[in-house]
């Protein structure tokens, strides 16, 4: 039976794809094949040998030490896109919060509630002018990353009656079909910097994107625009974020990434971190994840790695072997001779790369043995091979 180790409570549904009497899940102990991970720091885990991958519900891998992984051959799962819908309502959301000074609205109500006030119906009509704030129709949304949520975020706010201009130098072929005629491509940041009275981030926190909108991108900035980021707080410059709203130069930020210094200012309207806070985001990241690691266990099959590249085949009756190795010059003419040194004839192969790693899937009608398995993992730069058979 194979083990599978949860670090964070993940919704029921992985059990539809990963059945109890097929894997025995467990939440404390070092010996485990698969893992599910949501938020807990695993950079300090030490993992056991046998893992052969580690699934995160949700998209970012902050929390996970990735290059490490690839080193001990295992390969890390995100799930891009299945909380997408849960970020983009809450994107929209705050944009409305920003321009419709609904929170300081509420607020008053409320502080007429707790001090007990009388005639709240005739007196709100006098303190509503206070609170009076804009529609979203008619200005222009600036979207930072076309991704799986980006897409959402641009496309609903066409629908909205939006303005909408997109950048991403790394567009794909997927999220192109998805977004929307309406949606204007800038060539680069600046052109969308300056033409936007909203601007949402929806891209990865690396060493490139850390800390982008500092001051040199303020600067560019049209005057008056509304920042919201429901991707990372470690995109944003505080201080540059907070003198910009000191100097009017920003009107409001919106953000799901809260901390002590960013809350305290009047122009901030901070979330707990909700973006993805759904029973039916929960839902369908454990289910993404759940099926990622399930095809890689029993089909040898890679999609949605941070660390590997994409390589899916569908599996025939016969048997097939897995390579996990390093992206380096004859790999396969090694791989392949040791297989044609035992006479074993190749059905299909797929080898891709990504950066420093590569990943290749055989598929041979013979079994192949122990010792053809071990003369492959013993290629220098090979970190893991698998045989796969046909009741994997």
């Amino acid at each position: 039976m194979v083990t599978v180790k949860k670090f964070n409570k993940i919704s029921d549904i992985v059990y539809t794809q990963m059945p109890q009497e097929r894997y025995r899940f467990i939440e404390e102990g070092e010996d485990y094949d698969l893992a599910l991970v949501r938020s807990a720091q695993l950079h300090e885990t030490i993992f056991p040998k046998k893992l052969l991958a580690i699934a995160r519900a949700g998209a970012g891998v902050n929390n996970l030490p990735v290059e490490r992984c690839s080193e001990e051959g295992i390969v890390v799962f995100n799930t891009p896109g299945a909380n997408a819908n849960a970020v983009k309502e809450l994107v929209l959301c705050g944009m409305m919060l920003a321009c419709r000074r609904i929170v300081p609205g509420i607020q008053w109500v409320e502080q007429q509630r707790d001090e007990g006030a009388a005639d709240v119906d005739k007196r709100m009509e006098k303190a509503k002018k206070d609170f009076v704030g804009g529609e979203i129709a008619g200005k222009t949304l600036g979207v930072i990353g076309l991704g799986a949520i980006g897409v959402m975020v641009a496309n609903a706010a066409v629908a909205l009656g939006m303005e909408v201009i997109g950048y991403d130098p790394f567009l794909s072929v997927d999220a192109a079909l998805r977004l929307s005629r309406s949606v204007k491509l800038a060539k680069t940041q600046e052109e969308l910097l300056g033409k936007c009275d909203f601007l949402t981030l929806h891209l990865p926190q690396t060493e490139k994107t850390k800390g982008m909108i500092n001051e040199s991108a303020i600067a560019a900035i049209k005057p008056g625009a509304v920042l919201l980021n429901f991707a990372r707080g470690g995109l944003i410059d505080d201080e540059a974020v907070l003198a910009a709203l000191d100097a009017e130069i920003l009107a409001r930020y919106v953000t799901d990434f809260p901390n002590d210094r960013i809350i305290r200012h009047p122009k901030v309207i901070a979330m707990p971190h909700l973006g993805a806070s759904t029973p039916e985001a929960e839902e369908n990241c454990a289910r993404m994840a759940a099926a990622q690691l399930e095809e890689y266990l029993v089909n040898g099959n890679i999609k949605n790695s941070v660390n590997f590249p994409d390589c899916e085949y569908p599996r025939g009756e016969g048997w097939r072997i897995a390579i996990i190795n390093k992206n380096v010059t004859n790999m396969m003419g090694q791989i392949t001779a040791v297989l044609a040194q035992r006479q074993f004839n190749i059905e299909h192969m797929l080898n891709h790369s990504r950066g420093p790693w590569a990943y290749t899937l055989i598929d041979l009608l013979e079994q192949p043995d122990p010792a053809c398995a071990d003369a492959l993992a013993a290629i220098d730069g090979v970190v893991r091979v698998r045989v796969i058979g046909g009741n994997a």
